[in-house]
Formats: structure tokens, C-alpha cells, sequence
């Protein structure tokens, strides 16, 4: 028994893109515009984004100046998503400090928005630990030190780490920054 089966093609499906008009490229503008419709970007973040995609400089320093004006792109304002995104994510200082600064937050701006965020880091690390380790604590000096990489690898302080885990720590874990 044969089955003959009858294709269909929607117009401009497939085929060998004759007679299909080529799309103009965006605007950098646009192209920025378009990122920051999904969340908020650094000026950093956005201009290395532009320049990917084959953006030249005066025409992407142009874009970001016209966001910037039009309060679209804010650097302080991306700072303030990011620092609380990542201290709801459970992510140390140290950690936020580098992530900041890696999109351009002077140092300055750095230590006053971890000031403002008042965040008790001790209750956080415990947070942390209870989270990925459940609620009791351990006698073992390996299992204490496991722990202990856990929450250094979170960004977390060696003082903090050493008081909620009670491991020796090395103090050249808070030198990351």
C-alpha cells in the first residue's frame, strides 16, 4: 500500500530566498534600545555588545550618550539591580565587588552601595550553608574546610567564612578584590 503524502509550501518558507528583500541592519541605537528592553545593562557591557556586532565607535558612543540622556542606560541604576539581584541570589561581598567592578562601577560607588545594602553577611553565609548543607553542623575538620571553600567561592569574606564554619581559612581569600 502506498502513501502519497502532498507538501505544501507557505510562501517565502524555505526555499532559495529569491525575491525576499534584504533586512536593513538596526541602528545602534536600536540594537541597545532592544538589550535594555530585557534588563539593564552597564554603558560597558552595552558598548562591548555594540562592537560584536559590528557597530563602529563614534556611531555606539552616540547611541549611548542619546540612552543615557533619555535615562534609558544608567550605570548607578545597574549597579543597584545587580548588587540586589546577587545578594537575593545568596553571593558575598568579595564576589560583588569583583562583578561590579567588572562592568565599570568606580571602586568608590562600589563601597557605598555595599554600605547601603546593610546586609548582614554572617546571616547570609549561614543562610548559604543551610541551604546547600541542611541545618546541622559538622565536627569534621574536612567536611568544616568543604564548607568553607563553598561559602570563599561565593564571595563571601575569610572572617565571615571562618565565624559561620569555624575552618581555618587562609586571609589571602579576602585579597580577590
Amino acid at each position: 500500500m502506498s502513501v502519497c503524502m502532498s507538501m505544501k509550501r507557505r510562501p517565502g518558507a524555505g526555499g532559495s530566498g529569491r525575491n525576499q528583500p534584504a533586512t536593513p541592519q538596526r541602528s545602534a541605537y536600536d540594537k541597545a534600545l532592544g538589550l535594555l528592553a530585557r534588563r539593564e545593562h552597564s554603558r560597558k557591557e552595552l558598548k562591548t555588545k555594540l562592537r560584536q556586532g559590528g557597530y563602529e565607535g563614534e556611531e555606539t558612543s552616540a547611541a549611548l550618550d542619546r540612552l543615557g540622556e533619555q535615562h534609558y542606560q544608567d550605570d548607578d541604576r545597574f549597579a543597584e539591580v545587580l548588587l540586589r539581584s546577587r545578594i537575593a541570589q545568596g553571593y558575598g561581598p568579595v564576589r560583588l565587588r569583583v562583578e561590579l567592578k567588572s562592568h565599570g562601577v568606580a571602586d568608590a560607588r562600589i563601597r557605598e552601595l555595599l554600605e547601603e545594602a546593610e546586609v548582614d553577611w554572617d546571616a547570609s553565609a549561614a543562610a548559604q550553608l543551610r541551604r546547600r548543607y541542611g541545618g546541622a553542623g559538622s565536627a569534621d575538620p574536612a567536611e568544616r574546610a568543604r564548607r568553607a571553600q563553598f561559602l570563599l567561592r561565593r564571595g563571601f569574606a575569610a572572617a565571615t567564612v571562618r565565624s559561620v564554619t569555624h575552618a581555618e581559612v587562609d586571609e589571602a581569600a579576602d585579597d580577590m578584590s
